[in-house]
């Protein structure tokens, strides 16, 4: 695929400009959202419905970056718990997040958006190195980023590793698509009288344990001033909406 410049004026006037305060934003989303109703590995069609979804967002001018974890493969935390060594497991897990990376990329590429796979491990026969101008350039020409291999560190979950990007890309939020419709007091599909919050602080998450993100990325966010978006990503159009003023979605924020 050729590096075409995406931003001449014939296609850049045929986008709707996104709202303001969210013109960057970055996606993160779990391995397991790709599984569809499978127990393991990658759903195929649920991939591409995703990926709609994202080229959606992206009809609309939002440049996007996203951070896909490896759960539907291999956990770090599963393997370390089962006795293999904590830091080759966290190695295995990155590799995972590639895989997943590559799958949603081929369905981007199948809907004609321009996407690239920045890998924080080398593996330059799959992916580019990750180079912080390099990847700020790709959004301005308006190609999808997909983060992979987390920080490229073990210790560090896909969390902290969409909190870091987004910080580095001057992403105006996360956007972190899950199975409900945003922060409960408690799981809502265990517990009927489960309450979902509007707005919550960086510091109600960590002492309430609302299980959001981890505490290292709540952290990162909360020092940056970073909002984290959490909504429904099985909810259809869910993203758009969110962008477009409307749906269902708890802020965390300062």
């Amino acid at each position: 695929m050729t590096d075409t410049d995406l931003t001449t004026p014939a296609i850049a006037s045929s986008l709707i400009h996104p709202p303001a305060g969210y013109d960057r934003v970055m996606l993160k989303i779990s391995g397991e959202a790709l599984m569809g109703d499978q127990g393991y590995g990658l759903h195929p069609p649920t991939v591409a419905r995703i990926a709609n979804e994202v080229k959606s967002v992206h009809d609309m001018g939002t440049e996007i970056c996203m951070v896909i974890g490896g759960g539907n493969i291999f956990r770090g935390l599963q393997g370390s718990a089962q006795g293999m060594e904590r830091a080759t497991a966290d190695y295995m897990g990155m590799l995972a997040t590639v895989m997943n990376a590559l799958a949603m990329q081929a369905a981007l590429e199948a809907l004609k958006i321009h996407t690239r796979v920045i890998s924080a491990i080398r593996m330059d026969e799959v992916a580019e190195p990750y180079i912080r101008r390099r990847a700020i350039r790709h959004l301005e020409k308006k190609r999808v980023i997909i983060f992979a291999a987390g920080t490229g560190n073990p210790y560090f979950t896909t969390d902290t590793a969409a909190t870091l990007r987004a910080n580095e890309m001057n992403c105006q939020a996360i956007f972190k698509g899950t199975k409900v419709d945003g922060v409960y007091d408690k799981d809502p599909k265990k517990h009927a009288d489960a309450v979902r919050y509007d707005n919550v602080t960086y510091d109600e998450v960590l002492q309430k344990h609302l299980n959001v993100m981890d505490a290292s990325a709540i952290a990162l966010a909360r020092d940056n001033n970073l909002p984290i978006i959490v909504f429904s990503l099985d909810e259809p159009g869910g993203f758009r909406g969110i962008l477009a003023g409307d749906g269902t979605y708890t802020r965390v924020h300062g």
